[in-house]
């Protein structure tokens, strides 16, 4: 399953593997961190920024009844080191993984029925503030990814940390290697999940030539390394490449809006467009 969107909007997870955000364009520059007073990352520089929680934010709500905190690294990342409360969930935890890679389906979000288990069990409903992050640096970006399934599903609770685990320890904030553990509740509601932000196999086809197709990930892998663990090497046929990660700054923070725009535009991507990704 791809998934595809509007540039105009700014949204969650261009990729299924990480992180990259579409921007709309906007004068004012988000306000640079002052290690001093460490001076909050401006976040309404961004449309449809809601999604987005600061590090000062997150340490305020630290120990709250109503957070729910997931790490969304690899187990030997969290395991090194971790937000104190927060639960490791790996990289695939609303993915369905039933088979091998490449299977039809392999990688698309849960069903609902499965998806609402899954949530129930780390203590996820529709009130509680959700706060995903992972470390961007480290890869895959999977906090992206988590927001955007569950958006899919029309939770409206749920938020992505700013600069991640990179950029919460560069503020100096605390980390922990002890682990946390979820506290199951029940009765979650999901919507149908909203397919205007999916685009299939058939629908990439047969827009080959009409949009823009966007390859996220490493240029060794756009240029057939299978390392990633993908079952047939190179991308897709009139694909450009661009990292995920080239629309984040040095310290994992998001590049401001003109900066994501000239970006875009370079790859032919202007802000009415729709575009692809993978």
């Amino acid at each position: 399953m791809w998934k595809k969107f509007k540039y105009k909007q700014l949204l969650v997870a261009l990729i299924a593997m990480g992180l990259v955000l579409g921007a709309s364009g906007c004068g004012k520059q988000p306000a640079p961190v002052d290690k001093q007073d460490q001076k909050e990352f401006d976040i309404s520089v961004y449309q449809n920024n809601d999604f987005l929680m600061t590090p000062q934010k997150l340490q305020a709500m630290l120990g709250s009844e109503e957070l729910v905190l997931l790490d969304c690294n690899k187990p030997d990342v969290y395991a090194a080191g971790h937000i104190p409360g927060a639960i490791g969930i790996g990289i695939n935890a609303f993915s369905d993984t039933s088979g091998k890679i490449g299977d039809p389906g392999w990688g698309t979000v849960k069903n609902k029925e499965d998806l609402q288990k899954k949530l129930e069990s780390l203590g996820i409903d529709n009130k509680k503030t959700v706060v995903f992050y992972s470390d961007v640096f480290k890869g895959p970006g999977a906090d992206g990814r988590a927001v955007w399934q569950l958006k899919l599903a029309g939770m409206d609770n749920v938020k992505m940390l700013v600069g991640g685990l990179s950029y919460w320890k560069e503020m100096g904030y605390e980390v922990t290697k002890e682990a946390a553990q979820p506290k199951p509740v029940t009765g979650v509601v999901l919507k149908n999940y909203d397919q205007s932000f999916i685009a299939t196999k058939d629908y990439v086809f047969n827009n080959l030539d009409k949009q823009v197709l966007v390859d996220v990930r490493t240029e060794g892998e756009f240029k057939g390394s299978q390392n990633a663990g993908e079952p047939r090497g190179g991308h897709i046929k009139g694909a450009v490449n661009l990292l995920w990660q080239e629309l984040l700054n040095k310290d994992g923070t998001i590049k401001t809006p003109e900066e994501i725009k000239t970006l875009m535009a370079s790859y032919n991507v202007k802000p009415a467009d729709d575009f692809i990704v993978y």
